[in-house]
């Protein structure tokens, strides 16, 4: 077997330990940061108002008021769409619609 191959047997074996909760001496971990995003400044700079930007993105409008008021702030998974949402808003969308269309 290769040394590619070992290494990706090593990698999956790794991966399954920590799923399970085990420690892996040795094992490398990769946390990545995923910064926080000013909704309201996103929102103003679409040119949305609150239900707007919640209609077009698929979020409630009481989430988006309560991220924007500081009641709540956007958890991992909705940070990362709103930072794509940040930067590519027109593909969002178009993933929104075509989503709609196949439903």
């Amino acid at each position: 077997m290769s040394k590619l191959g070992e290494d990706l047997i090593e990698g999956m074996g790794n991966a399954l330990a920590f799923a399970q909760g085990r420690q892996v001496e040795g094992a490398r971990k990769t946390r990545v940061e995923i910064p926080s995003v000013d909704v309201r400044a996103l929102r103003k700079r679409l040119n949305l108002t609150q239900k707007g930007f919640a209609d077009a993105f698929g979020f409630s409008l009481s989430t988006v008021r309560n991220w924007e008021q500081g009641i709540r702030h956007p958890e991992k998974a909705a940070r990362i769409l709103l930072i794509v949402i940040d930067r590519h808003p027109k593909v969002v969308r178009e993933a929104i619609a075509e989503l709609e269309k196949a439903s």
